[in-house]
């Protein structure tokens, strides 16, 4: 093998001679791979259709002690890296061009303490492995809600779905995390070791290091869900989404729930053909707790108005995370999504999302409204790097579209959506649902508001370097 041409840091290719590669490799119980390599081609694909993407080097890590190896070969020669975990990132953050990707996706072991409600998640794991290892044994960890996404990326964003209001975020309920810094070095971040960096890693993404083992808190939950899943005609979603705001303001901390606008695809067996390409507003969400109390608490979501079509059952709550699995496939659409956090869903904010739901330029796009209230606003905004507590509502603004030749259509109508809603308000966006690629300083210290300073320190103190930039990147002071 010739010498490889890898691109640094600082955007310049540089060489590197094939002994030093082989040593590399020989450092490693994983896999080191390149374009030449066999599984090259499975290992660069991620999960957005959207990024299309070459790294040089692939670092198929074992353990940390892999990780540790390939951060010190990147730093030593000033590398371009990616950290990718899931490959779920929208943005295309967990690859490069050109770089070194550490991938941790064989690291996905999760264990399980049903003693102490505690469950260690390598950093590879995704909210599947998760999910399945924790309900063996009836316990749950608050996560996301498409089974495929990866834990790390889900965490260090915050991390939202079906049971926030009852026990908060996924990154509210971290105890402890194994992280290798830009130095190299493996530390544990906590409530009482480095707990700066633990502040940091609770809501402020990938900026800081690999994380290569999480450590939740759990809770009990029984297999046995309710589920609330109900279409409305779209004519309708003006009254749909009053409704859904007024119902959200008094349910119970048990109750998740989500509104959404779109328009049932072209083709689907899912649905009607009669209904096919016809604009509905769907209220979805689950109850955490007995499936009769849950049945009767959301009834009244399912004798608003006559929907079109009622899917609400008692299911499992496997099952539950996997409902939007099938409308966001691996590798097989584009995706280009766009956030917002609302104080309040007020009725131009409705008056906006129904004017824009009526434009979207693909039937597999749609516009979410999110309510959170309960165990995620009650937590001190302080207490973690998360930006958005306070808000009740988070827009979530999600173009997935088949065709390359859409692109242009497809990327504006979210970023169009978004600066609409944003006039007046002072909201900050989710990291999870942002697909800029590299958020301008700006638009960055905007969302943290006084807590970008206290981050820019930590990222100097942790990654003075910077690093790990291929993310929504903190800059250090």
């Amino acid at each position: 093998m010739p010498a490889l041409h890898i691109m640094s840091h600082t955007g310049q290719a540089i060489s590197l001679p094939h002994d030093l590669l082989q040593k590399l490799a020989s450092h490693l119980r994983g896999t080191l791979l390149h374009q030449e390599s066999e599984e090259y081609e499975h290992a660069r694909q991620v999960w957005n259709g959207l990024i299309n993407k070459h790294p040089a080097l692939i670092v198929c890590c074992h353990d940390p002690e892999d990780v540790m190896t390939a951060v010190n070969f990147a730093r030593t020669h000033n590398l371009l890296l990616a950290v990718r975990g899931g490959g779920h990132s929208v943005a295309g953050h967990s690859t490069c061009d050109g770089g070194m990707v550490i991938d941790l996706s064989r690291m996905n072991h999760v264990s399980v303490d049903q003693a102490s409600h505690v469950v260690h998640v390598e950093g590879g794991a995704t909210l599947a492995d998760m999910d399945k290892a924790t309900q063996a044994v009836s316990l749950v960890v608050p996560a996301g809600a498409v089974s495929d996404t990866g834990i790390a990326g889900l965490t260090l964003g915050g991390g939202i779905g079906w049971l926030r209001n009852l026990w908060g975020l996924t990154c509210d309920n971290l105890l402890s995390a194994d992280v290798v810094t830009a130095d190299g070095q493996c530390i544990t971040a906590s409530h009482t070791e480095h707990p700066d960096l633990f502040w940091a890693l609770r809501g402020a993404g990938g900026n800081f290091g690999v994380v290569t083992r999480f450590t939740f808190r759990a809770y009990p939950l029984k297999p046995d869900v309710w589920f609330t899943a109900v279409y409305h005609d779209g004519r309708h979603m003006k009254e749909v989404l009053q409704f859904y705001r007024e119902y959200s303001a008094t349910a119970p901390d048990e109750i998740s729930t989500a509104a959404v606008c779109g328009q049932f695809p072209p083709g689907s067996k899912d649905f009607p053909p009669e209904l096919h390409g016809h604009p509905y507003v769907m209220i979805v969400g689950m109850y955490a707790g007995s499936v009769e109390q849950g049945q009767k608490v959301m009834q009244p979501l399912r004798d608003f108005r006559k929907p079109l079509i009622d899917f609400s059952k008692a299911t499992t709550y496997l099952e539950a995370q996997q409902f939007f699995d099938d409308a966001y496939p691996a590798g097989e659409l584009c995706y280009y999504w766009k956030s917002l956090f609302l104080a309040e869903l007020s009725d131009d904010a409705i008056d906006t999302i129904v004017e824009y739901a009526a434009r979207q330029p693909s039937s597999l796009s749609g516009i979410e409204i999110l309510y959170s209230g309960g165990a995620v606003t009650r937590l001190d905004d302080d207490a973690c790097a998360f930006a958005g507590r306070k808000a009740r509502f988070l827009i979530f603004v999600e173009s997935n579209w088949k065709e390359a030749g859409d692109n242009d259509a497809n990327i504006a109508w979210p970023c169009d959506l978004i600066s609409a809603l944003q006039r007046g308000t002072e909201g900050s966006f989710y990291l999870n649902f942002s697909s800029t690629h590299e958020e301008q300083e700006s638009t960055m210290r905007h969302n943290y508001g006084r807590k970008y300073q206290k981050l820019m320190a930590i990222k100097k103190r942790y990654d003075p370097t910077n690093l790990f930039r291929l993310n929504q990147n903190i800059r250090p002071d």
